[in-house]
């Protein structure tokens, strides 16, 4: 039996009520997520839990307040696991349980990554509108049941799956993988995809995960736990330390090559501190020592591993990949399954070669109607999490059909990639013409699975239509992706800011910083010769950032890194860096930068700045002029044969 006080995160803006969409950055702000060696890899985040948020955290669990109380969405956000180990490791370094108590919504990756590391997480609404200050709570694990012994009330709270159960009573996923590892070696992957009667009712996603069963008698449906045969489990130097840590828990160490491991170097690789070296020692000494090497080991500077990846060919459609980063939802965009799980899901991944999995209910988003100009697939996410407001996508499984096959990839990327934003457990856009032509651009033919649809009866929870030809280019203001503003709106505003930044794993493509140049160019013609402000460019890969000193026919054969030099933009390493808050291009307290990154959080890109996010072809005509606005606000008339870059 667990028991202790009340800790309450309360909403400052409103009297009374508890603070909803604590989002991992705020648990465990970036400058914490370091581990330096494997034999302290939990310092920092026991030292950082909450150190904006509620500084006196730890001495408050120290003293006995030990259930948690929070709103809804918890834990939403990045999948970094260093939040969840962080606050139990709090609790347990004086002997004493946390108790997370939480509304019905959850962050998916926060909550799997919970009872995984066997953190106790309660989902009851009504119990945390009745919590006050100083109640006494306690807590029966066997049947799960939560009482506020103060308020002499108890709940049961939301269920978790058969499996899920399993998983927690046996102690977390590395007892599990303990159990399962000698098994594992005598098993060889099979994929077998359904036959049409099958796959008549299931979603793009659920005939994958149906062909990938390690259980053949499996049912896929939503909400049943089931094991899945993973084609790649990518992690980055900021992740990779806790899931080698959970493989060599599991497996020894060294008796088995980690199964479709992946490492990329994009997170702490150019901030020039000792700590973040020592964090990325960790996952180059594991590749050599098991002899990782490219593309699956990707070194400094080779890329951000959701551009990386798929440029290398790792990534497929049909695939099941699950990445310790949450923007690994960006596979969808490539017709595979891409979801964010965290490190000891991956680390178990490594050891098995499967991961345990629970589809979400589903979701269809049809895009009808053509794009009007300047909108790209930047405006078509801010849209889309514009109209989802605070419910987002409530951990949907989302199926995007384009129907007029009018998104590129880079276009696809970007929506994909910002369900994470959306609190979706995946997104995902079926293998079509437009998909088969990027692999075969990319010199990549025989593809190894065949090509999947949507069942023709598959059932949806939800199902809508978002018309493109009704979107404007849009600016995101503080703090969420969703609190979208048309840019034309927001100019006359006249928003000042300090950066000007283009680049991250969702607009870091070359037909993205090809948009950026195009509108930069033109901007010149009418009179912009000069950036006022700092513009800095974060290209998606290395690839990339070699591509862009060629020649370019669009631009008259000038480059698209001379175009940005040209009015003072520079061009930095491929990295994650000021996404979130890392590096010299971080934002201090008090500055403001437009982006194209895909979050502009609280503390997100630096601590105390504020970031609004938008398209390249936004943030570039902002570059020249100084505040925030779209490219009509130079004086720019759209010329498709000239600025479409999407065909």
């Amino acid at each position: 039996m667990l028991r202790g006080k009340a800790l309450i995160f309360w909403d400052p803006k409103i009297p009374g009520q508890k603070l909803d969409a604590i989002d991992t950055d705020q648990i465990t702000p970036a400058d914490d997520c370091i581990s330096e060696s494997l034999d302290r890899l939990d310092e920092r985040w026991k030292a950082g839990a909450f150190r904006y948020l509620m500084p006196d955290f730890r001495a408050r669990v120290h003293a006995g307040q030990t259930v948690l109380i929070a709103g809804e969405r918890f834990g939403i956000g990045s999948s970094r696991e260093m939040s969840p180990a962080g606050l139990k490791a709090v609790a347990e370094e004086v002997g004493l349980e946390l108790l997370i108590v939480c509304g019905d919504g959850i962050g998916d990756i926060f909550r799997r990554n919970a009872l995984n590391l066997g953190l106790h997480v309660v989902q009851s609404r009504e119990a945390v509108e009745d919590a006050q200050e100083g109640d006494v709570f306690s807590f029966d694990p066997v049947p799960r049941r939560l009482t506020n012994e103060t308020r002499r009330k108890t709940y049961d709270p939301v269920p978790l799956t058969p499996k899920e159960e399993e998983i927690r009573r046996s102690g977390g996923i590395i007892t599990i993988g303990r159990r399962e590892f000698a098994d594992s070696l005598q098993r060889e992957s099979r994929i077998e995809w359904p036959d049409p009667r099958t796959a008549r009712t299931l979603s793009t996603s659920e005939q994958i995960v149906w062909a990938h069963r390690v259980d053949r008698d499996a049912e896929v449906r939503p909400g049943a736990t089931l094991r899945v045969w993973c084609d790649l489990l990518p992690a980055s130097d900021g992740t990779a330390p806790f899931a080698i840590h959970t493989f060599n828990q599991i497996t020894g160490g060294d008796t088995i090559f980690p199964r479709q491991a992946a490492i990329a170097n994009d997170h702490f690789v150019f901030s020039g501190r000792n700590a973040d070296d020592r964090q990325t020692s960790i996952g180059r000494d594991f590749a050599l020592l098991h002899e990782i090497g490219k593309p699956y080991y990707a070194t400094p500077g080779d890329g951000i591993f959701h551009f990386y990846f798929p440029e290398q060919g790792l990534v497929v459609p049909g695939a099941f990949i699950p990445g310790a980063d949450s923007h690994s939802r960006a596979y969808g965009a490539y017709g595979a399954i891409g979801i964010g799980v965290g490190s000891t899901q991956l680390g178990f991944g490594w050891s098995t070669g499967y991961i345990y999995f629970t589809p979400a209910a589903r979701r269809r988003v049809v895009f009808t109607g053509r794009l009007r100009p300047w909108v790209s697939g930047k405006d078509v996410v801010l849209a889309l999490l514009r109209r989802w407001g605070k419910a987002q996508a409530q951990g949907m499984s989302v199926e995007f059909v384009d129907a007029q096959r009018q998104l590129p990839i880079p276009y696809r990327n970007t929506i994909a990639n910002m369900m994470a934003e959306a609190e979706a457990q995946n997104g995902i856009f079926a293998a079509d013409e437009v998909t088969l032509g990027w692999y075969r651009r990319k010199g990549l033919r025989d593809l190894p699975y065949p090509p999947i649809v949507p069942g023709e009866a598959t059932a949806y929870a939800v199902d809508e239509t978002l018309d493109l030809s009704e979107l404007v280019p849009f600016i995101a203001k503080p703090f969420a992706p969703g609190n979208a503003f048309p840019a034309d709106e927001v100019a006359a505003e006249k928003l000042p800011f300090d950066k000007a930044l283009i680049g991250s794993c969702t607009n870091g493509g070359y037909d993205d910083l090809l948009e950026a140049a195009l509108v930069i160019r033109s901007g010149r013609e009418k009179g912009f010769e000069r950036a006022p402000k700092p513009f800095v460019i974060f290209p998606g890969s290395g690839g990339v950032k070699r591509d862009i000193e060629n020649a370019e026919p669009r631009l008259d054969g000038e480059s698209i890194a001379s175009v940005f030099r040209s009015v003072g933009g520079q061009i930095r390493e491929s990295w994650c860096g000021p996404c979130f808050g890392q590096g010299p291009d971080a934002l201090k307290k008090g500055e403001v930068a437009i982006t194209s990154f895909n979050r502009n959080w609280q503390n997100r890109m630096g601590v105390g700045g504020l970031g609004y996010l938008a398209s390249p072809a936004v943030v570039a005509a902002s570059a020249l002029l100084g505040y925030m606005a779209g490219p009509r606000a130079l004086g720019i008339d759209w010329e498709p044969d000239r600025f479409d870059t999407s065909v």
